[in-house]
Protein backbone atom coordinates (compact mmCIF):
# COMPACT_ATOMS: atom_id res chain seq x y z
CA UNK A 1 0.00 0.00 0.00
CA UNK A 2 2.54 2.38 1.21
CA UNK A 3 4.27 1.69 -2.31
CA UNK A 4 1.58 2.44 -4.36
CA UNK A 5 0.06 6.05 -2.53
CA UNK A 6 4.52 6.17 -3.14
CA UNK A 7 3.79 6.18 -6.81
CA UNK A 8 0.61 7.81 -7.04
CA UNK A 9 1.94 11.14 -5.59
CA UNK A 10 4.88 10.70 -7.53
CA UNK A 11 2.92 10.53 -10.83
CA UNK A 12 0.48 13.49 -9.61
CA UNK A 13 3.60 15.74 -8.94
CA UNK A 14 4.96 14.83 -12.14
CA UNK A 15 1.55 15.72 -14.00
CA UNK A 16 1.45 18.81 -11.72
CA UNK A 17 5.16 19.73 -12.89
CA UNK A 18 4.46 18.66 -16.44
CA UNK A 19 1.14 21.12 -16.54
CA UNK A 20 2.87 23.78 -15.07
CA UNK A 21 5.73 23.48 -17.77
CA UNK A 22 2.92 23.80 -20.41
CA UNK A 23 1.67 27.13 -18.72
CA UNK A 24 4.73 28.08 -18.81
CA UNK A 25 5.12 27.89 -22.58
CA UNK A 26 1.45 29.15 -23.54
CA UNK A 27 2.16 31.93 -21.38
CA UNK A 28 5.69 32.61 -23.01
CA UNK A 29 4.51 32.42 -26.52
CA UNK A 30 1.31 35.15 -25.90
CA UNK A 31 4.10 37.50 -24.65
CA UNK A 32 5.06 38.14 -27.62
CA UNK A 33 4.15 41.81 -28.37
CA UNK A 34 1.57 41.94 -31.51
CA UNK A 35 1.83 45.57 -33.41
CA UNK A 36 0.05 45.29 -36.41
CA UNK A 37 -3.33 44.39 -37.04
CA UNK A 38 -3.92 42.68 -40.42
CA UNK A 39 -1.75 43.80 -43.38
CA UNK A 40 -2.36 47.46 -43.89
CA UNK A 41 -1.72 50.50 -42.20
CA UNK A 42 -1.20 54.05 -42.76
CA UNK A 43 1.35 56.76 -41.71
CA UNK A 44 0.13 59.92 -40.44
CA UNK A 45 2.86 63.07 -41.15
CA UNK A 46 1.80 66.35 -39.86
CA UNK A 47 4.23 68.71 -41.77
CA UNK A 48 1.88 70.98 -42.64
CA UNK A 49 -0.09 73.76 -41.77
CA UNK A 50 -3.35 73.03 -43.86
CA UNK A 51 -4.03 69.80 -42.76
CA UNK A 52 -7.54 68.92 -40.70
CA UNK A 53 -7.11 68.19 -37.09
CA UNK A 54 -6.53 65.09 -34.91
CA UNK A 55 -9.92 64.45 -34.10
CA UNK A 56 -11.11 65.14 -37.54
CA UNK A 57 -8.34 62.37 -38.81
CA UNK A 58 -9.37 59.93 -36.22
CA UNK A 59 -13.02 60.57 -38.12
CA UNK A 60 -11.35 59.70 -41.57
CA UNK A 61 -9.11 56.97 -40.52
CA UNK A 62 -12.19 55.13 -39.08
CA UNK A 63 -14.86 55.63 -41.80
CA UNK A 64 -12.29 54.67 -44.62
CA UNK A 65 -11.93 51.48 -41.72
CA UNK A 66 -7.77 51.96 -41.72
CA UNK A 67 -6.78 50.67 -38.44
CA UNK A 68 -3.15 50.50 -37.87
CA UNK A 69 -1.47 53.87 -37.95
CA UNK A 70 2.18 55.23 -37.46
CA UNK A 71 3.08 58.85 -36.26
CA UNK A 72 6.47 60.40 -36.37
CA UNK A 73 6.58 62.05 -32.58
CA UNK A 74 4.61 61.60 -29.77
CA UNK A 75 2.06 64.73 -30.04
CA UNK A 76 -0.22 65.10 -27.48
CA UNK A 77 -3.19 66.35 -28.86
CA UNK A 78 -2.85 63.21 -31.59
CA UNK A 79 -2.64 61.04 -28.26
CA UNK A 80 -5.56 62.51 -27.44
CA UNK A 81 -7.79 62.47 -30.33
CA UNK A 82 -6.64 58.51 -30.43
CA UNK A 83 -8.14 57.73 -26.80
CA UNK A 84 -10.87 55.43 -26.85
CA UNK A 85 -11.22 54.58 -30.84
CA UNK A 86 -9.76 51.30 -31.54
CA UNK A 87 -7.01 52.86 -33.56
CA UNK A 88 -3.91 51.06 -33.11
CA UNK A 89 -0.78 53.65 -32.93
CA UNK A 90 2.70 53.35 -33.41
CA UNK A 91 4.34 56.40 -31.66
CA UNK A 92 7.66 57.87 -32.97
CA UNK A 93 10.97 58.87 -31.48
CA UNK A 94 12.76 61.73 -33.24
CA UNK A 95 16.35 61.20 -34.08
CA UNK A 96 17.18 64.32 -32.56
CA UNK A 97 16.30 62.56 -28.98
CA UNK A 98 19.02 59.60 -30.03
CA UNK A 99 21.67 60.94 -28.42
CA UNK A 100 20.17 62.43 -24.75
CA UNK A 101 17.77 58.75 -25.36
CA UNK A 102 21.12 56.62 -25.34
CA UNK A 103 23.36 58.41 -22.51
CA UNK A 104 20.67 58.50 -20.10
CA UNK A 105 18.37 55.79 -19.17
CA UNK A 106 16.67 58.14 -16.47
CA UNK A 107 15.74 60.25 -19.40
CA UNK A 108 14.44 57.57 -21.86
CA UNK A 109 12.32 56.39 -18.74
CA UNK A 110 11.03 59.70 -18.18
CA UNK A 111 9.85 60.21 -21.95
CA UNK A 112 8.22 56.74 -21.97
CA UNK A 113 6.36 57.93 -18.84
CA UNK A 114 5.25 60.83 -20.66
CA UNK A 115 4.57 60.00 -23.88
CA UNK A 116 3.18 56.63 -23.39
CA UNK A 117 2.49 55.36 -19.81
CA UNK A 118 0.49 58.93 -19.33
CA UNK A 119 -2.04 57.50 -22.12
CA UNK A 120 -2.27 53.78 -22.27
CA UNK A 121 -4.27 51.77 -22.50
CA UNK A 122 -7.13 54.10 -23.53
CA UNK A 123 -4.96 55.52 -26.29
CA UNK A 124 -4.22 52.18 -27.44
CA UNK A 125 0.10 52.46 -28.49
CA UNK A 126 0.82 49.14 -29.74
CA UNK A 127 4.70 50.29 -30.91
CA UNK A 128 7.92 52.67 -30.44
CA UNK A 129 9.70 53.61 -33.33
CA UNK A 130 13.58 54.59 -32.23
CA UNK A 131 14.19 56.93 -35.31
CA UNK A 132 13.58 56.47 -38.37
CA UNK A 133 16.04 55.56 -41.09
CA UNK A 134 19.01 56.10 -39.22
CA UNK A 135 21.24 53.97 -40.26
CA UNK A 136 22.92 55.00 -43.87
CA UNK A 137 21.75 58.69 -42.87
CA UNK A 138 23.50 61.48 -43.23
CA UNK A 139 24.72 62.08 -39.40
CA UNK A 140 26.91 59.20 -38.80
CA UNK A 141 26.96 60.35 -34.90
CA UNK A 142 23.27 58.85 -34.66
CA UNK A 143 24.65 55.64 -35.62
CA UNK A 144 26.35 54.82 -32.83
CA UNK A 145 23.63 56.31 -30.48
CA UNK A 146 20.88 54.50 -32.32
CA UNK A 147 21.28 51.34 -30.06
CA UNK A 148 21.67 52.42 -26.95
CA UNK A 149 18.73 54.54 -27.13
CA UNK A 150 16.91 51.43 -28.75
CA UNK A 151 18.27 49.39 -25.63
CA UNK A 152 17.05 52.46 -23.34
CA UNK A 153 13.35 52.70 -24.26
CA UNK A 154 12.69 48.93 -24.32
CA UNK A 155 14.55 48.86 -20.36
CA UNK A 156 11.86 51.72 -19.59
CA UNK A 157 9.18 50.24 -21.23
CA UNK A 158 10.26 46.84 -19.17
CA UNK A 159 10.48 48.67 -15.84
CA UNK A 160 6.54 50.43 -16.41
CA UNK A 161 5.29 46.91 -16.92
CA UNK A 162 4.96 47.41 -20.48
CA UNK A 163 7.11 45.56 -22.48
CA UNK A 164 4.36 42.83 -23.32
CA UNK A 165 2.11 45.89 -24.92
CA UNK A 166 4.81 48.08 -26.92
CA UNK A 167 6.88 46.93 -29.44
CA UNK A 168 9.93 48.46 -29.80
CA UNK A 169 11.52 49.21 -33.13
CA UNK A 170 13.18 51.09 -35.69
CA UNK A 171 12.97 51.79 -39.98
CA UNK A 172 15.67 51.57 -42.50
CA UNK A 173 15.70 53.26 -45.53
CA UNK A 174 17.19 51.08 -48.88
CA UNK A 175 20.27 52.91 -47.90
CA UNK A 176 21.62 50.42 -45.68
CA UNK A 177 22.01 47.66 -48.56
CA UNK A 178 24.79 47.32 -50.54
CA UNK A 179 22.71 46.10 -54.05
CA UNK A 180 19.37 44.56 -54.23
CA UNK A 181 19.49 43.17 -57.53
CA UNK A 182 18.50 40.26 -57.95
CA UNK A 183 16.81 39.95 -54.41
CA UNK A 184 18.96 37.11 -53.79
CA UNK A 185 22.13 38.91 -53.86
CA UNK A 186 21.00 41.73 -51.22
CA UNK A 187 23.61 42.13 -48.51
CA UNK A 188 24.31 45.05 -45.46
CA UNK A 189 26.28 47.95 -46.56
CA UNK A 190 29.99 47.46 -45.13
CA UNK A 191 30.06 50.34 -43.03
CA UNK A 192 26.98 49.58 -41.81
CA UNK A 193 27.06 45.91 -40.40
CA UNK A 194 29.25 46.65 -37.44
CA UNK A 195 25.98 48.89 -36.26
CA UNK A 196 23.44 46.71 -37.80
CA UNK A 197 24.14 43.39 -36.70
CA UNK A 198 24.41 44.41 -33.07
CA UNK A 199 20.77 45.91 -33.47
CA UNK A 200 19.46 42.87 -35.26
CA UNK A 201 21.10 40.74 -32.51
CA UNK A 202 18.96 42.96 -29.77
CA UNK A 203 15.54 43.10 -31.99
CA UNK A 204 15.91 39.15 -32.55
CA UNK A 205 16.62 38.83 -28.05
CA UNK A 206 12.94 40.84 -27.97
CA UNK A 207 11.42 39.40 -31.31
CA UNK A 208 10.99 42.84 -32.93
CA UNK A 209 11.07 42.64 -36.76
CA UNK A 210 13.38 44.16 -39.76
CA UNK A 211 11.01 47.78 -40.40
CA UNK A 212 12.20 48.34 -43.92
CA UNK A 213 10.59 51.91 -46.38
CA UNK A 214 10.49 50.60 -49.59
CA UNK A 215 9.27 52.85 -52.19
CA UNK A 216 9.06 51.13 -56.11
CA UNK A 217 7.90 54.89 -56.90
CA UNK A 218 12.07 55.57 -55.88
CA UNK A 219 13.75 52.78 -57.34
CA UNK A 220 11.92 53.38 -61.03
CA UNK A 221 12.81 57.36 -60.29
CA UNK A 222 16.28 55.76 -60.67
CA UNK A 223 16.48 54.21 -63.84
CA UNK A 224 12.95 54.64 -65.36
CA UNK A 225 15.19 53.55 -68.49
CA UNK A 226 15.42 50.19 -67.77
CA UNK A 227 12.59 49.71 -65.47
CA UNK A 228 8.71 48.82 -66.37
CA UNK A 229 7.18 50.76 -64.57
CA UNK A 230 4.06 48.28 -65.02
CA UNK A 231 6.44 46.01 -62.33
CA UNK A 232 6.55 48.61 -59.95
CA UNK A 233 2.81 49.79 -60.65
CA UNK A 234 1.96 45.83 -60.08
CA UNK A 235 0.39 45.84 -63.39
CA UNK A 236 1.25 42.66 -65.39
CA UNK A 237 4.44 42.66 -66.49
CA UNK A 238 7.26 40.10 -67.49
CA UNK A 239 9.15 40.47 -63.71
CA UNK A 240 12.59 39.66 -62.92
CA UNK A 241 13.79 36.07 -62.49
CA UNK A 242 15.92 35.36 -60.16
CA UNK A 243 18.41 32.42 -61.22
CA UNK A 244 19.95 31.72 -57.60
CA UNK A 245 16.80 31.33 -56.09
CA UNK A 246 15.15 29.63 -58.81
CA UNK A 247 12.26 32.38 -58.32
CA UNK A 248 9.59 34.44 -60.40
CA UNK A 249 8.91 38.34 -58.93
CA UNK A 250 6.02 39.75 -60.88
CA UNK A 251 6.07 43.34 -58.77
CA UNK A 252 9.15 45.60 -57.61
CA UNK A 253 7.66 45.76 -53.71
CA UNK A 254 7.90 41.98 -53.26
CA UNK A 255 11.37 42.13 -54.98
CA UNK A 256 12.18 44.34 -52.57
CA UNK A 257 11.20 42.99 -49.63
CA UNK A 258 12.94 39.19 -50.42
CA UNK A 259 15.96 41.65 -50.75
CA UNK A 260 15.85 42.25 -46.94
CA UNK A 261 15.17 38.84 -46.42
CA UNK A 262 18.38 38.05 -48.35
CA UNK A 263 20.47 40.50 -46.35
CA UNK A 264 19.36 39.25 -42.79
CA UNK A 265 19.71 35.61 -43.87
CA UNK A 266 23.24 36.88 -44.95
CA UNK A 267 23.76 38.74 -41.54
CA UNK A 268 22.48 35.44 -39.43
CA UNK A 269 18.98 36.39 -39.11
CA UNK A 270 16.79 34.22 -41.16
CA UNK A 271 14.25 33.91 -38.90
CA UNK A 272 13.47 37.65 -38.86
CA UNK A 273 10.21 39.32 -40.01
CA UNK A 274 10.13 42.05 -42.45
CA UNK A 275 7.65 44.66 -42.15
CA UNK A 276 7.04 47.25 -44.54
CA UNK A 277 7.02 50.55 -42.70
CA UNK A 278 6.56 53.04 -45.55
CA UNK A 279 5.86 52.48 -49.16
CA UNK A 280 3.76 54.46 -51.71
CA UNK A 281 3.77 56.89 -54.81
CA UNK A 282 3.86 60.72 -55.38
CA UNK A 283 0.62 61.97 -57.44
CA UNK A 284 2.44 65.18 -58.60
CA UNK A 285 6.24 66.29 -59.06
CA UNK A 286 8.24 68.10 -60.76
CA UNK A 287 9.15 68.54 -64.18
CA UNK A 288 12.21 65.86 -64.16
CA UNK A 289 9.89 63.35 -62.14
CA UNK A 290 7.00 62.43 -65.17
CA UNK A 291 6.00 59.30 -63.02
CA UNK A 292 4.46 61.36 -60.18
CA UNK A 293 1.36 61.69 -61.56
CA UNK A 294 -2.47 60.93 -59.77
CA UNK A 295 -2.92 57.73 -62.47
CA UNK A 296 0.45 56.30 -61.37
CA UNK A 297 -0.41 57.04 -57.65
CA UNK A 298 -3.73 55.66 -58.26
CA UNK A 299 -2.40 52.40 -59.78
CA UNK A 300 0.10 51.97 -57.29
CA UNK A 301 -1.76 52.24 -54.18
CA UNK A 302 -5.24 50.45 -55.26
CA UNK A 303 -2.90 47.48 -56.27
CA UNK A 304 -1.16 47.70 -52.94
CA UNK A 305 -4.75 47.63 -51.29
CA UNK A 306 -5.46 44.45 -53.69
CA UNK A 307 -1.93 43.12 -52.83
CA UNK A 308 -2.48 43.25 -48.78
CA UNK A 309 -5.85 41.76 -48.76
CA UNK A 310 -4.67 38.28 -50.22
CA UNK A 311 -3.04 38.07 -47.04
CA UNK A 312 0.07 36.17 -49.11
CA UNK A 313 3.69 36.02 -48.38
CA UNK A 314 6.60 36.37 -51.17
CA UNK A 315 8.53 34.90 -53.34
CA UNK A 316 10.85 33.69 -50.77
CA UNK A 317 8.64 33.72 -47.62
CA UNK A 318 5.60 32.84 -48.97
CA UNK A 319 4.61 32.00 -45.31
CA UNK A 320 5.24 35.40 -43.92
CA UNK A 321 2.10 37.98 -44.73
CA UNK A 322 3.07 41.07 -46.27
CA UNK A 323 1.92 43.90 -43.81
CA UNK A 324 2.93 47.50 -45.19
CA UNK A 325 2.11 51.04 -43.59
CA UNK A 326 1.36 53.28 -47.04
CA UNK A 327 2.92 56.61 -46.80
CA UNK A 328 1.28 58.92 -46.21
CA UNK A 329 -2.48 60.29 -44.84
CA UNK A 330 -1.96 63.54 -46.39
CA UNK A 331 0.04 66.05 -49.06
CA UNK A 332 2.04 67.78 -46.56
CA UNK A 333 2.51 71.65 -47.73
CA UNK A 334 6.11 72.09 -45.59
CA UNK A 335 8.39 69.35 -46.39
CA UNK A 336 11.47 70.30 -47.88
CA UNK A 337 12.82 68.58 -50.94
CA UNK A 338 11.44 67.94 -54.77
CA UNK A 339 7.48 68.36 -55.61
CA UNK A 340 7.00 64.60 -55.02
CA UNK A 341 8.04 64.98 -51.13
CA UNK A 342 4.55 67.53 -51.14
CA UNK A 343 1.99 65.07 -52.93
CA UNK A 344 1.98 61.13 -51.51
CA UNK A 345 -1.11 62.11 -49.35
CA UNK A 346 -3.89 60.05 -50.08
CA UNK A 347 -6.20 63.00 -49.25
CA UNK A 348 -5.62 66.64 -49.71
CA UNK A 349 -5.21 69.09 -46.91
CA UNK A 350 -9.24 70.04 -47.31
CA UNK A 351 -10.06 66.21 -47.07
CA UNK A 352 -10.97 65.26 -50.16
CA UNK A 353 -9.50 62.03 -51.68
CA UNK A 354 -6.56 62.52 -53.95
CA UNK A 355 -7.72 59.59 -55.87
CA UNK A 356 -10.19 57.10 -55.54
CA UNK A 357 -8.52 53.76 -54.24
CA UNK A 358 -12.23 52.14 -53.22
CA UNK A 359 -12.25 53.23 -49.37
CA UNK A 360 -16.20 52.74 -48.30
CA UNK A 361 -18.02 55.96 -46.93
CA UNK A 362 -15.58 58.15 -48.66
CA UNK A 363 -16.38 59.79 -51.88
CA UNK A 364 -13.88 60.72 -54.35
CA UNK A 365 -12.74 64.81 -55.03
CA UNK A 366 -14.63 63.68 -58.48
CA UNK A 367 -17.82 63.14 -56.76
CA UNK A 368 -20.32 65.59 -55.75
CA UNK A 369 -19.77 65.41 -51.98
CA UNK A 370 -16.02 66.06 -51.73
CA UNK A 371 -15.07 66.74 -48.31
CA UNK A 372 -13.94 64.33 -45.40
CA UNK A 373 -16.87 63.61 -43.36
CA UNK A 374 -16.31 65.09 -39.69
CA UNK A 375 -19.34 62.95 -38.74
CA UNK A 376 -19.41 59.30 -37.96
CA UNK A 377 -21.00 57.98 -41.75
CA UNK A 378 -23.70 55.36 -41.19
CA UNK A 379 -21.35 52.70 -41.49
CA UNK A 380 -19.72 53.76 -38.03
CA UNK A 381 -23.16 54.03 -36.21
CA UNK A 382 -24.07 50.68 -37.08
CA UNK A 383 -24.17 48.62 -33.33
CA UNK A 384 -22.01 46.12 -35.28
CA UNK A 385 -19.42 48.94 -36.31
CA UNK A 386 -19.80 51.52 -33.41
CA UNK A 387 -17.13 52.60 -31.04
CA UNK A 388 -13.83 50.82 -30.10
CA UNK A 389 -15.19 47.88 -29.39
CA UNK A 390 -16.73 47.16 -32.61
CA UNK A 391 -14.19 49.02 -34.62
CA UNK A 392 -12.29 46.25 -36.72
CA UNK A 393 -14.81 43.94 -36.91
CA UNK A 394 -15.50 41.54 -39.63
CA UNK A 395 -17.78 43.66 -41.80
CA UNK A 396 -20.96 42.02 -43.44
CA UNK A 397 -22.22 42.94 -46.60
CA UNK A 398 -26.04 43.25 -45.66
CA UNK A 399 -25.03 45.44 -43.23
CA UNK A 400 -24.02 48.11 -45.50
CA UNK A 401 -25.83 50.61 -47.30
CA UNK A 402 -26.59 49.54 -51.18
CA UNK A 403 -23.55 51.13 -52.36
CA UNK A 404 -20.71 50.68 -50.00
CA UNK A 405 -21.72 46.96 -50.33
CA UNK A 406 -21.86 47.62 -53.99
CA UNK A 407 -18.23 48.63 -53.89
CA UNK A 408 -16.56 46.07 -51.48
CA UNK A 409 -18.11 43.35 -53.62
CA UNK A 410 -16.20 44.96 -56.77
CA UNK A 411 -12.88 45.20 -54.38
CA UNK A 412 -13.25 41.80 -53.32
CA UNK A 413 -13.91 40.66 -57.06
CA UNK A 414 -10.52 42.50 -58.28
CA UNK A 415 -8.78 41.45 -55.57
CA UNK A 416 -9.62 37.61 -56.44
CA UNK A 417 -10.86 37.05 -52.87
CA UNK A 418 -14.78 35.91 -54.22
CA UNK A 419 -16.20 37.07 -50.56
CA UNK A 420 -12.96 36.16 -48.60
CA UNK A 421 -12.58 38.34 -46.16
CA UNK A 422 -10.07 41.15 -46.65
CA UNK A 423 -9.92 44.44 -45.30
CA UNK A 424 -7.86 45.82 -42.29
CA UNK A 425 -9.45 43.17 -39.86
Amino acid sequence: MSFRRNFRQSLLLWKDKVDNVAVSVIFSASQTVQAFTGTYGINYGRIADNIPSPDEVVTLLRAAKIKNVRIYDADHSVLKAFSGTGLELVVGLPNGNLKDMSASEDHALNWVKENVQSYFPETHIVGIAVGNEVLGGGDNELWGALLGAVKNIHKAVQRLHLANEVQITTAHSQAVFANSYPPSSCVFKDGIVQYMKPLLEFFSEIESPFCLNAYPFLAYMTDPENIDINYALFQSTQGIYDAKTDLHYDNMLDAQIDAAYAALEDAGYKKMEVIVTETGWASHGDANEAAATSTNARTFNYNLRKRLAKKKGTPLRPKNVVKAYVFAVFNENLKPGPTSERNFGLFKADGTISYDIGFLGLDSSSADSLHLPLKPSPILTNKKMGGAQGFGSVVNHLDLVPQEALGLRKFELEAGLNGTRCYYD
